[in-house]
C-alpha cells in the first residue's frame, strides 16, 4: 500500500473529486480525513470508504473561516497523532466574465480558493514540521499556467496565486522536508461538469481543445494526487503538474 499509515486531510472531500481522491487514498492504506461543509453528505462519504476497508472521518472544515481550520487540525491530531499529507482540493467557481463579476463574488472566491489554502498550509506547516515532513497539493488548474478562452478570468485568478503560494511554500520549507506541489487539470468529469456538458457544443469545445481526445476522469486525477502524496514522489518539490491529456502543450 503506497499510503500505509500516512494520516492525510482532503478538503471538499464529501462529494466529486475530493471524494475520489479520498477513496483512492484510503485504499492505498492511508488515515482519511474528509474535511467539508456538507456534513451529511461528508460523512456519508466517510462511512462509504469504511465499508471499504478504509480508515475514514468526516471532519467539518469551512476553509476560509481559521478558526474552522484550527479545530478540524485539532480533531486531527487527536484521532492519528500526525498529519502527513494535506490536499486543498477545496474551490468555487463562480462563473461570471470579469465585466461582470461583482466584487461581493470575487470576494468570495478569493476566500475559498486562495485564502483557504493559505489558512490550510499556515496550520498544517507546524504539525508537518513536528512529523519530520510532509506533502501538501495544491489543487489548481490548467488555468494556473494559461490564460483559458473558456475560463472565466476571476478563475484563472485564484488558480495562478494557487500555483505561485505553492512554490513559495516550496522554497521557504524544503529545509524541514516539506514538499508542495500544485495539480493542474483540464476539465474533469465531475458530476457538476457532466451537468454543464448536456450542451453538446461545450462538450464538443472542451473535448476539441485535449489532445488525448476526452476530458479528465476524476480517478486521472486521484492518481496523480497518489503519486505526489507517496514517498514515491520524494524528490517532486515545487511542480506544477498538468493532468490535462496535452492541453498546455499546444
Amino acid at each position: 500500500m503506497r499510503l500505509k499509515d500516512k494520516a492525510v486531510l482532503v478538503t471538499g472531500a464529501a462529494q466529486g473529486l475530493g471524494l475520489a481522491i479520498a477513496r483512492r487514498f484510503g485504499l492505498e492504506g492511508a488515515i482519511v480525513f474528509l474535511g467539508d461543509l456538507q456534513e451529511e453528505q461528508g460523512r456519508a462519504a466517510a462511512a462509504e470508504l469504511v465499508s471499504r476497508g478504509a480508515r475514514a472521518w468526516f471532519i467539518r472544515l469551512d476553509v476560509a473561516d481559521e478558526e474552522s481550520w484550527k479545530a478540524a487540525l485539532a480533531e486531527l491530531i487527536d484521532r492519528a497523532g500526525k498529519l502527513d499529507v494535506l490536499v486543498n482540493n477545496a474551490g468555487i467557481n463562480i462563473r461570471r466574465p470579469i465585466e461582470e463579476m461583482s466584487v461581493e463574488n470575487l470576494d468570495r472566491m478569493l476566500a475559498v480558493n486562495v485564502r483557504g489554502p493559505f489558512l490550510g498550509i499556515k496550520h498544517a506547516l507546524p504539525l508537518m514540521r513536528r512529523n519530520g515532513g510532509g506533502s501538501i497539493i495544491n489543487m489548481g488548474s490548467v488555468c494556473s499556467l494559461i490564460g483559458h478562452k473558456f475560463t472565466p478570468e476571476a478563475y484563472t485568478l485564484v488558480k495562478g496565486a494557487l500555483s505561485q503560494l505553492t512554490r513559495s511554500v516550496d522554497v521557504r520549507y524544503a529545509k524541514d522536508n516539506i514538499r508542495a506541489n500544485v495539480l493542474c487539470p483540464s476539465t474533469v468529469e465531475t458530476p457538476l461538469v457532466q451537468e454543464m456538458m448536456k450542451d453538446p457544443e461545450r462538450r464538443r469545445e472542451r473535448v476539441g481543445e485535449v489532445p488525448l481526445g476526452r476530458l479528465a476522469a476524476m480517478e486521472d486525477v486521484a492518481a496523480a494526487a497518489l503519486y505526489l502524496a507517496s514517498d514515491e514522489a520524494a524528490f517532486i518539490n515545487g511542480v506544477a503538474f498538468p493532468v490535462d491529456g496535452g492541453v498546455t502543450a499546444w
